[in-house]
């Protein structure tokens, strides 16, 4: 079969219709979901990092910017970091102004997401139920909800019989060691495919004319006059200067590393996340719990995993498998919220490197190094701010002003106290 491109038309669009037609060749002509460019030797701005952060800012820069003569550079593969390397909650329910409109922004960009940037991401808004065990839980999570109403975002109490009618294989047991009286319910909530956000924003800054540069590490930054104006890097076996304007990082775990490069020491302290899936099996699970009291927290995906995440392992690592401890007590926290996920074997259990600083809340905005700006800080919250980061780190690359939803999340507030510390509201970083 001649497949030359002059011969037939080659299907960019996902619909039913162009997967049909593309059926007839057995798939052949389908164009690739992004290019895999060759870096030049100079952009407008560089993004440092291919995950959904450094995706989402270099496609809301040609988006919602016009600015296209735009690097993404990422040392291993689109989506092999922390994008693919969480348990996919997408959420808002948190306590103080700030935090509620950013995460809320999020949210609302995640819910058209999959028609903007025809890519199904798989967001699928069945809710996140957090439980009270306590009559001390209850008047915490009443405050909770409360404050989510007051900040303008769904969250509705449920009494015991309404938990049970949503998640009814918790344990209701009089014996239960952990007994459910209640909790709330943000219904706007839910779990969205981590690695179908990462390649949908790859594919619609790619179309957009943005370079994707994989298999790039970063090994120094260039400076003029104490101004950052490129970075070093090893591509393809070949040191390579890169220069641009402005240069942006968004590495997650990685940000104090990265930073040093450039003479930066960041308020950030790197940990392992880990999480895990069972073996596929039925739906038995049809919305998102968390228990603040064991720290732990279910869904089921697509595909019928049981996926369970719980606490940071609390020492400072780069590792990306946790440990046996953290690993012990989420699974002993399952089988007593859940007795018969006890018969389940376990498939998988990874880790994502987190960074996390003293108040759990974001740092996006410019450093003190001229042409270097951040987006790090979200700690276990990376996964659900991809939109809002990516939106924001955006604006202030295109603009040279912050946006009023990242004005809060300065490095500055470092220096004058003003701490969003939604960990110790909330009781719960993630």
């Amino acid at each position: 079969m001649d497949l030359s491109p002059g011969t037939m038309k080659l299907h960019a669009r996902y619909s039913a219709l162009n997967l049909l037609r593309a059926a007839w060749r057995d798939h052949t002509d389908w164009v690739p979901a992004w290019s895999d460019a060759e870096p030049k030797p100079r952009y407008d701005v560089i993004v440092i990092g291919g995950g959904g952060h450094g995706l989402a800012t270099a496609y809301y820069l040609a988006k919602n910017h016009g600015i296209t003569n735009v690097a993404v550079i990422e040392k291993g593969w689109i989506g092999g970091g922390n994008t693919g390397r969480n348990t996919t909650i997408v959420r808002s329910n948190y306590l103080f102004p700030e935090s509620a409109r950013l995460y809320d922004f999020s949210v609302h960009l995640f819910e058209n997401l999959s028609k903007e940037l025809n890519f199904n991401i798989m967001f699928s808004q069945r809710g996140v139920i957090t439980l009270a065990h306590t009559r001390h839980d209850l008047d915490n999570v009443s405050r909770w909800a409360n404050a989510m109403r007051f900040n303008g975002i769904d969250a509705d109490m449920l009494d015991v019989g309404q938990v049970q009618k949503l998640a009814p294989r918790l344990n209701f047991g009089p014996d239960a060691r952990f007994p459910i009286l209640g909790g709330f319910i943000q219904r706007r909530a839910g779990p969205a495919r981590h690695d179908a956000v990462a390649w949908s924003y790859a594919r619609g800054a790619s179309a957009l004319g943005v370079d994707i540069i994989q298999n790039c590490a970063v090994t120094g930054f260039i400076k003029n006059d104490g101004k950052v104006v490129g970075v070093t890097t090893h591509h393809k076996g070949v040191a390579r200067e890169i220069r641009a304007e402005k240069v942006a990082m968004a590495v997650a775990g990685h940000s104090s590393h990265v930073a040093a490069m450039a003479g930066l020491s960041l308020p950030v302290t790197s940990y392992t996340l880990q999480a895990m899936v069972s073996e596929p099996i039925k739906p038995v699970l049809d919305t998102v719990v968390l228990s603040p009291a064991v720290g732990t927290y279910w869904s089921q995906s697509d595909k019928g995993e049981v996926v369970i995440g719980g606490a940071l392992d609390h020492f400072p690592s780069y590792g990306q498998r946790g440990s046996f401890g953290i690993t012990q007590q989420v699974l002993a926290a399952t089988v007593e919220m859940f007795p018969s996920f006890g018969r389940l074997r376990l498939m998988r259990q990874w880790g994502g490197i987190v960074d996390v600083v003293q108040d759990s809340s974001p740092i996006i905005g410019a450093t003190p190094v001229p042409g270097l700006y951040i987006n790090c800080g979200w700690g276990t919250g990376g996964f659900k701010s991809i939109p809002v980061g990516g939106w924001t780190l955006a604006h202030l690359l295109a603009t040279g002003k912050t946006h009023e939803l990242a004005e809060p999340f300065q490095l500055d507030r470092f220096r004058t106290g003003r701490l969003i510390d939604e960990a110790a509201a909330a009781g719960i970083a993630h």
